[in-house]
This record gives structure tokens, sequence and C-alpha cells, in this order.
């Protein structure tokens, strides 16, 4: 059969969601390149697309901390019965994951973060946020939109996916280690992959970036409190200045990196609070500080992490200072590095290629920033990758975590419509292998 008349099949199975001759394995790759194609047109429809930007403001306008997104997730449940899909709540607090297609193998699974960021917004606009001191400044009120989107699609297509996808509207991306709370709950049995994605403002629309092996780095928080002996600034010899102790204590934890770390292993250590005194004339008796570490390996993590403390301990104790060192375990988690699977890589750039053009597929740096998908890509083989959404004729983007911070909707389709393939076709392209039946056995039958 020529491919013309493939391409029409598809076309036609694809808009009226009866899929039985996908279901076939001797589906040709040229065929399976049709779908990315169609679930951008779908996704850009008018109906379609004013009921994402609908659902994306209606978020955005109630931006809720992490586990505790009430209304976030009620809003998503609603919409997936309203789609008839399935769903498990509450999931790690106020986490929902659904399921469409079989039921049954092979499993895979797309993840959103929900949570919002303690930022009152400086953005005057009609949906302005409606909760003072919160603000989706993350862009996680598009996540949410477009996972939605990509339910919306592979619903509508159900009767064809010979798998299950997986979908993961995950809590607390925030510092609250929600994916790993997910994890926890068992919601990765049976998975076998997970993709993600995060949308880039300083990058254009309709292009997409990424790149094999460490894409984020892993993360982790520390606090440390100096104690000396406060007294009279006139007379400092009768007092143990725990300032002076900490501020060599902030210039030798830098050394971690100049003169231990090898330069060709990306690592950052920074101290970003400082506090100690209330007074021009008073020593204190003690010092706060605290601040991230962040590297590309688990192993590179553990390793700074105990030089953190020895430097903290030792260079007090040259000061004749104690310290006393809280890595914050119970309270931020630590992140690991976000490690994007060679193999999904290459079947991530295939899918993006066929609905983008290949060359809108970009390769990018590894980013020093941290992000708890990572706890997923420890578990199963993973990918996360960021979708442009800048547009040169509206100038530029703020970026995440801004005040300022806003998200170009004409994003939602692509983001959409992207997850939904790569859902569709790893199904398709990992069909269980059956068993041929033993033919002495069939004869007598």
């Amino acid at each position: 059969m020529g491919f013309s008349i493939w391409v029409f099949l598809v076309f036609n199975i694809l808009m009226f969601g009866v899929l039985p001759i996908l279901s076939d394995s001797n589906l040709s790759s040229k065929q399976l390149s049709e779908i990315p194609k169609e679930f951008l047109k779908f996704a850009k429809e008018d109906e379609i697309f004013n009921w994402m930007v609908s659902i994306r403001r209606k978020i955005h306008e109630n931006p809720e901390l992490g586990y505790q997104e009430i209304e976030t997730s009620k809003l998503i449940r609603d919409e997936l019965d309203h789609l008839g899909i399935q769903y498990k709540y509450p999931v790690a607090v106020t986490g929902v994951v659904g399921y469409i297609g079989s039921g049954g193998p092979p499993f895979v699974a797309l993840r959103a973060d929900m949570d919002a960021l303690p930022i009152q917004e400086m953005v005057e606009w009609e949906h302005k946020s409606k909760n003072p001191g919160k603000m989706h400044a993350c862009g996680h009120d598009g996540h949410v939109t477009m996972l939605l989107g990509a339910a919306k699609i592979l619903q509508k297509h159900r009767e064809a996916l010979k798998g299950t996808v997986v979908l993961v509207f995950q809590p607390a991306e925030e510092g609250g280690g929600g994916a790993k709370k997910m994890v926890n709950a068992g919601i990765l049995e049976n998975v076998k992959a997970i993709f993600g994605l995060h949308v880039a403002p300083q990058w254009p629309i309709a292009k997409v970036y990424s790149r094999p092996g460490p894409i984020m780095a892993g993360s982790g928080s520390f606090e440390a409190v100096i104690s000396g002996k406060g007294g009279h600034a006139a007379i400092p010899q009768h007092s143990i200045d725990p300032i002076l102790a900490a501020s060599n204590v902030v210039v030798s934890l830098q050394h971690l990196i100049s003169r231990e770390t090898d330069p060709l292993d990306s690592q950052v250590v920074t101290v970003a609070k400082f506090k100690g005194g209330g007074a021009f004339n008073v020593i204190p008796d003690s010092v706060v500080i605290g601040g991230t570490f962040r590297t590309f390996s688990k192993e590179s993590m553990m390793q700074l992490k105990q030089r953190i403390e020895e430097v903290i301990i030792g260079q007090a104790a040259v000061q004749r200072c104690t310290a006393n060192v809280n890595f914050l375990e119970n309270e931020r988690q630590f992140y690991p590095p976000t490690v994007n699977d060679k193999g999904l890589h290459q079947y991530f750039q295939n899918v993006a290629a066929d609905m983008i053009h290949i060359s809108s597929v970009k390769d990018m740096q590894p980013m020093m920033a941290a992000e708890d998908f990572s706890f997923y890509q420890e578990e199963i083989p993973g990918y996360y990758y960021n979708l442009g959404m800048k547009n040169e004729t509206k100038g530029k983007l703020p970026y995440l975590h801004s005040p300022h911070f806003e998200i170009n909707e004409d994003a939602l389709p692509f983001g959409a419509a992207l997850q939904a393939s790569l859902a569709a076709r790893y199904i398709f392209e990992n069909q269980p292998e059956t068993t041929p039946l033993n033919r002495e056995h069939s004869d007598e039958l």
C-alpha cells in the first residue's frame, strides 16, 4: 500500500478516534510520523485552544503553594471527570493520577507540577493572582494545562492505545519534593518511562531544548549556627566574634570549588543567608548562615556535603567559635541531579522532529538549577525538556521566579501535542512481545 494511502488512513484514524490499524505491528515509522502533526493540528483548533487558555487562566488566578493545591486539584479532577478519564485522588496529599488506555502494558507517564510560589504578582492584567503573596511565577499553571490538553487528545483516541498513559499531576515541586512523595505512593508501578516539560521564556516558541545525560543539577541546603561570645564593640578582646568566624567560613566554602573540585565537574556553593547582630556597637553571641550546594552527580553531592560541614566546623574553631550544621533534610529534601535517559533522548528527538521539524529540536547546556523530576528518573528512565515560548514580536519575557513572569499562551498547543505524541508513540513502539502458540499443542485444539 502506498505512503499517501497510509497518510490518508492515519489522518482519518486520528480525526475520528478509530485506530485499529495502529495496533498493527508492521506500522512503519513514516506512518507513525503523522501522529504528532495531527495531534498539533487538533490542539491548535480554536475550541481546544480556547479551552486550554481558559483553564490556564483559572489556575493562574488561584495560585496555591506546595501541598496546598486544593482548588487546583479540584479543577483537574473536574476536567478529568468531564473527559471521562479515571483517576486516583488524593495521592501525596493533593496529587492526582489519571489513566488513559487499555489498563495494560506498556505503561508510560506524563508529569505536570501544580504548585505556585510565594511571590506577589506585579503583572497587571485581567487574570492576575487573587491570592496575595502567591503567584504562578514558574509556569506550573501552563504545565497543568498542557497535560490536560494532552489528556484530551489521548482520550479522544483511547481505543487505539494498546497500553496505558499515566497522567501525573504532582504537588510541591518548589522545594517540597512532591515527586518523591508521588514515587513513595507507588504511582510508577509498571511504568517504563516518564516525560516532563518546562516552559522556557528565554527561547523561541515552537522550539524545544534538551540533552542526554545530566540536564539539571542536584541541590541540597544547609544552615549553620556559629556561636562565640558577645560583647562591646570597643573591647573585642573580651569577646569571641562569630561574625569574623562566619566571614571566614563564607570565603573558605568558595575554596571548595576553586581548589578541591575538578574544573570539569561543575559545582556551586552559595551562601545566601547571613544573620547576626542588631546593633552597631555590639558583637553578637551567634551568627546564622545558610545556602545551597549543587552538583551534577550524587557522588559529588555527598562529598561536597561532607566538606561543607568540615569547613564550617573547622573554620569556626580557628576563630575560637563552635558551629552546628544542619542540612535541613526534613524540611527541604535533597534533589538528585536530573539525568535524561540516553535512549529516550533519541526517541524524543524523533517525535519532536516529526511535529515541529528537526531544525527546531535544539541541544542545550546543563543548568545548575534543580528539579524534583529527578526522583522519577532515579526509579525509571525519564526525559525532561524545555519548551520555548518567546515571541520575538512581543519583546523579551521575564525569566522564571520573577514577579513579572508571563506565559505566552500560544505555546500551550505545542506542549499538549508533544506530550500526547511522546506517550502515544511510546505505546505504539513498545508493544509487549507475544509468545507464539506451541505448534504441537495447537494441532490438538
